[in-house]
């Protein structure tokens, strides 16, 4: 199995809700809408698509019941510090909740994290120390 993944699969509770947060709020284009499920466009990365919560844990054969810090964390890196601030500042006004403000990281570069309407986190990030990094935009 190679290191890629072909698609991440978001299991969401309202899916009305999650189409018009990542829209309206942060400006992502529809590739494919089922009714049931979701896609967007992948602009160059990897495909996002949202299933309700239950039918996508159902596909999997797991429950669709949980609470807490999943373990999974979305990264999106960037190529300045004032477009972490953008996109931060974008899923706050949308409904996002911000769970840590941009900033500097420990680790030397700069970011922050929001959790967007069904608690999925998002790391948005900035390094200036690579030159390989696996730009978003």
């Amino acid at each position: 199995m190679k290191a890629h993944v072909s698609s991440i699969l978001l299991g969401v509770k309202d899916l009305a809700r999650s189409k018009a947060f990542y829209t309206e709020g942060l400006g992502w284009k529809i590739k494919d809408d089922y009714g049931v499920s979701v896609f967007f466009e992948p602009d160059g990365g990897t495909w996002v698509g949202f299933y309700g919560r239950e039918g996508l844990a159902a596909q999997v054969g797991t429950s669709p019941e949980g609470t807490g810090f999943s373990g999974l964390v979305l990264s999106y890196v960037v190529r300045s510090e004032a477009r972490v601030d953008e996109i931060v500042a974008e899923a706050e006004k949308a409904g996002a909740t911000v769970l840590k403000p941009a900033g500097a990281l420990a680790w030397g570069g700069y970011g922050g994290t929001f959790a967007d309407l069904d608690g999925y986190v998002w790391s948005i990030s900035y390094s200036g120390k690579s030159t390989d990094q696996p730009y978003a935009e």
